[in-house]
């Protein structure tokens, strides 16, 4: 495998390509998948076309009752709250103990402009449920993790809002919901980056634009001036479907054109270009995005706030108490 320039590789799909189309031909019988948030908008379109493709889809969520019936026993849900640490380690503890692999883990849930909220030890909640959460839950599933497993980390092109605020990453001052979003997703696309370094096959995927209850914080006036929606609450044109949303993290997922690669932030079903402008319904990636040197200092930042690192050698297990004692 090796570190990937973002440069196309020439997929056979693109933006309005679907899951169940990315899939066509690939059989995922005896596959074991986890999928963060796959109840609901993308998350929930990639379950369903990897179900059909013969996988067995594993789905935590926060509200098991309420991810069972949007399924209808299309995946098994049990429960998980990314924003809870006790949570995470109480998941990945059963889990490990069924002695179950994980073939396919896509990091899909999420929150969009949160109001300002501290999670667990005062952590900035786009940062931890978006990231700081995906990124205990990986180091600690890696156990189970197949030597061939892929990691798809679900990122945006709201990455263009901002790079990681090192000096002052939970907020403490200035808190705007769309910068902390926007360092949440460059979060998200540096954890791949760093995990390809670390041997797993992982990528970070843009999904395109999509209305998904991944939106339910935004008051609807704004997303009326923002034109995502008409005044009558119908979509307006340029977003994609639910399961056109999908598409790039299960091609990520599956596809055999990425066998050889790994790190590569992804869009519309192939490599993404690196961004030459700063419309990002046009897309691409920043540097920042894809910067190895940045990627290590996140991690290495992460594993000083959950007190995790399963992928080196200075791995220590903690404790509860160790993941909620840890500074700002």
């Amino acid at each position: 495998m090796t570190m990937t320039q973002q440069h196309r590789i020439g997929s056979e799909f693109g933006a309005h390509s679907t899951a169940t189309d990315v899939l066509d031909g690939i059989d995922l019988t005896g596959r074991t998948v986890l999928i963060t948030g796959g109840y609901s908008g993308l998350g929930k379109a990639a379950t369903e076309a990897m179900a059909r493709a013969g996988a067995e889809v594993i789905v935590p969520a926060r509200r098991p009752e309420t991810a069972r019936n949007a399924l209808r026993g299309n995946a098994e849900v049990t429960e998980l709250d990314l924003a809870d640490p006790n949570s995470i380690q109480i998941f990945a503890e059963r889990f490990l103990d069924t002695g179950r692999t994980i073939d396919i883990l896509i990091a899909n849930a999420g929150v969009m402009a949160y109001p300002r909220e501290r999670i667990g030890p005062g952590w900035e909640a786009h940062f931890a449920i978006n990231h700081l959460g995906h990124f205990a839950l990986v180091n600690r599933l890696q156990p189970a993790l197949t030597p061939e497993a892929r990691v798809v980390s679900v990122a945006s092109s709201g990455h263009f809002l901002s790079d990681i605020r090192w000096d002052d990453t939970h907020f403490e001052h200035d808190y705007d919901s769309w910068q902390a979003y926007g360092q949440s997703k460059t979060a998200n696309a540096l954890f791949a980056t760093h995990l390809a370094t670390l041997g797993v096959r992982a990528f970070a995927v843009h999904p395109g634009s999509i209305l998904t209850p991944l939106q339910r914080n935004i008051p609807r006036a704004e997303q009326i001036a923002q034109g995502w929606i008409g005044e009558d609450g119908s979509r307006t044109a340029g977003f994609k479907t639910p399961a056109q949303g999908a598409a790039t993290a299960v091609w990520a997922a599956t596809a055999p054109q990425l066998e050889a690669f790994g790190g590569a932030y992804c869009q519309d079903c192939d490599i993404a270009e690196p961004a030459t402008t700063e419309d990002m319904l046009v897309g691409g990636v920043k540097p920042w995005a894809v910067d190895p040197e940045a990627a290590a200092r996140l991690w290495a930042l992460s594993r000083e706030f959950t007190g995790l690192d399963s992928f080196t050698a200075c791995h220590r297990r903690p404790t509860i108490a160790m993941m909620h004692d840890r500074p700002l």
